[in-house]
């Protein structure tokens, strides 16, 4: 048997990107400071799963000659994934936020094979803190939030509208420091 070790991958090699492209102004950089590895305590998904102490995993990369910030978020960690997982706390999936010049903001769209899950939005600054406001597949408006921002840890939470149009009900919640 023999053994063939890869050392660079054509597909990596072609989605990466070393930096943000220059059509981007550094103002309208709103995710380039997530780029590397994050380690992630899961607070909340779906249910309060803070008890359980489930880890996860997110890293960010420029993509697309830094035209777009792409994403994986796995949970569990890879380390501690089975083959039995429960797809209730189970997620692998990745986001693209891609700058759109026209609208001054990110167009974000995250899927995870895992759930089937599928979801649009928009994302801008918002003083602080990162707003990203959507909707999934079905319509359901969401709104997903970077908060607690600093440039070791962020906190991040994913919220759906209540069927009175008033009400934000907090579905996830997730704590991340970066890896050294």
């Amino acid at each position: 048997m023999t053994t063939q070790i890869i050392t660079q991958d054509p597909f990596i090699e072609a989605i990466s990107s070393s930096g943000r492209s220059p059509e981007i102004a550094p103002a309208d950089d709103v995710y380039g400071w997530l780029i590397g590895s994050w380690e992630l305590d899961v607070r909340r998904y779906g249910v309060d799963v803070s008890a359980r102490n489930i880890k996860g995993e997110v890293h960010f990369s420029w993509a697309l000659e830094g035209r777009a910030v792409q994403d994986v978020w796995i949970m569990p960690r890879r380390s501690e994934r089975t083959s039995q997982l429960d797809k209730t706390c189970n997620m692998f999936g990745t986001t693209l936020r891609v700058w759109d010049a026209s609208l001054q903001a990110w167009r974000i769209t995250w899927i995870n094979p895992v759930t089937g899950s599928r979801d649009e939005l928009i994302g801008r600054w918002n003083g602080k803190d990162i707003v990203q406001i959507g909707a999934r597949a079905n319509g359901t408006p969401i709104r997903w939030m970077f908060t607690q921002i600093t440039q070791d840890s962020f906190r991040w939470t994913g919220e759906v509208l209540e069927a009175d149009g008033h009400t934000w009900r907090l579905e996830g919640e997730f704590l991340a420091r970066r890896r050294s």
